[in-house]
């Protein structure tokens, strides 16, 4: 299996017990991967196999509040500082002066935060499915149909209620099979986000049951209070740099079939090149079969793009 060489250790960060998972050589080139939701460590299962074996660090840490770290206090109050600072925190607790970031889904937020604020800590990053976007009021965060599943989960209480009427495997089973369609999610005016997927559809075939077992088993631990704040309802003013601009070397890679690509303005903004105003040393990479999972769907095909540029 593709996690039988990966370790497992919990840091004391900034009052939390938080997990990292971890493979590869203590003294190599560390690349730290971050998640997006409804994901913990375990997405990257593929990608810490392929990198420890090529002779790099790999480390996957549980997001505070997500998998088998620690829930903060108060979640409600959570902020996207939280998860930088823990970051800067882990490297600091595992004497790693730099790393590579390998960032999926609202993973992106931070990796892109770290590369703007410490430039020095950062060798360079990788995002799945979220490009560097400058601004929280593009219409990548704003333009969206009231159905749509951020519309929704942004709003206290219309999740819980949601997720509520099911089991936690049924809410996680759910989430990927309907992430992982080509068809924007956008529910009616008279359903919520869980109503749109059949119950009788089967997992995505790269998708097993045992691999579900795994996911509801943690969400089970930690439920989805932390993850509604981080990443839905907390603002995503992340830089505090006016003209943000992101130096460091930079590798996007897309799912030509991700639903996300159907955001108002979201493709030609990828697509026509644009983001590389702000992000000019960024290579840009379709997999034209990809889904939004596509690291998990094509792990061969991500992790040849991922090793060629942690080489480069």
């Amino acid at each position: 299996m593709a996690w039988e060489t990966i370790e497992h250790s919990h840091l004391p960060i900034r009052g939390l017990n938080l997990h990292v998972a971890h493979s590869g050589p203590t003294t190599a080139t560390a690349v730290v991967f971050l998640h997006g939701f409804p994901e913990i460590w375990y997405t990257w299962r593929y990608q810490m196999a392929a990198v420890a074996a090529a002779g790099f660090r790999a480390i996957a840490p549980d997001f505070r509040g997500y998998g088998l770290s620690d829930q903060p206090p108060e979640p409600e109050k959570a902020t996207w500082k939280d998860l930088i600072d823990d970051l800067l925190a882990i490297l600091d607790h595992l004497s790693i002066p730099k790393a590579f970031i390998v960032a999926k889904d609202f993973g992106a937020l931070p990796a892109y935060s770290l590369a703007l604020n410490y430039p020095d800590r950062v060798s360079g990053v990788v995002t799945l499915g979220i490009p560097f976007v400058p601004d929280e009021n593009s219409a990548v965060f704003t333009e969206l149909p009231e159905g749509y599943y951020l519309s929704r989960w942004r709003v206290p209480g219309r999740a819980e209620a949601d997720f509520g009427r099911l089991d936690v495997k049924t809410v996680v089973k759910n989430i990927y099979i309907l992430f992982s369609g080509s068809e924007f999610p956008n529910a009616k005016e008279d359903e919520e986000i869980m109503d749109l997927v059949d119950p009788s559809t089967p997992l995505p075939p790269w998708f097993s049951e045992e691999d579900l077992d795994v996911y509801a088993s943690l969400y089970e631990k930690s439920g989805f209070r932390f993850a509604l704040q981080i990443p839905y309802r907390s603002s995503k003013e992340l830089t505090g740099i006016a003209n943000p601009k992101v130096e460091v070397p930079a590798l996007l890679i897309m799912g030509g079939k991700d639903y996300a690509l159907k955001l108002p303005g979201f493709e030609d903004y990828i697509r026509s090149g644009m983001v590389k105003n702000f992000v000019p040393n960024l290579e840009i990479k379709f997999i034209e079969e990809g889904n939004h999972f596509v690291h998990e769907q094509l792990p061969d095909e991500v992790n040849e793009l991922i090793l060629k540029f942690l080489k480069t």
